[in-house]
């Protein structure tokens, strides 16, 4: 198992659904890349699990085209459960199975 530990600010898609992400550091994105090469599942995304504050959940990284890095959803209940919304900045740790 990989992981990774990060700080990113999340953010809210801008189109239908409120969808927030975070944008993963272009430095962290190219590594899980790299180390994932050939791993990806249909639209690019990358299975991981997630964890902020005491809150732990299955998800995906999805590639972004505009940032060159990767996007990780923040579900709404996790949002709620470690009080967090939009602009404020997340620790988070990504696990990955290579």
């Amino acid at each position: 198992m990989v992981r990774y530990d990060v700080q990113a600010e999340i953010w809210v898609y801008p189109g239908k659904g409120g969808w927030h992400f975070v944008t993963l550091p272009p430095e962290l994105g190219a590594r899980i890349k790299t180390a994932t090469a050939g791993m990806a599942r249909p639209w690019g995304s990358l299975g991981v699990e997630a964890i902020i504050g005491q809150t732990r959940w299955r998800t995906s990284l999805f590639p972004d085209k505009k940032s060159g890095s990767l996007l990780l959803p923040i579900k709404t209940a996790v949002r709620v459960r470690e009080g967090l919304r939009a602009g404020d900045t997340a620790n988070l740790t990504i696990e990955m199975q290579l």
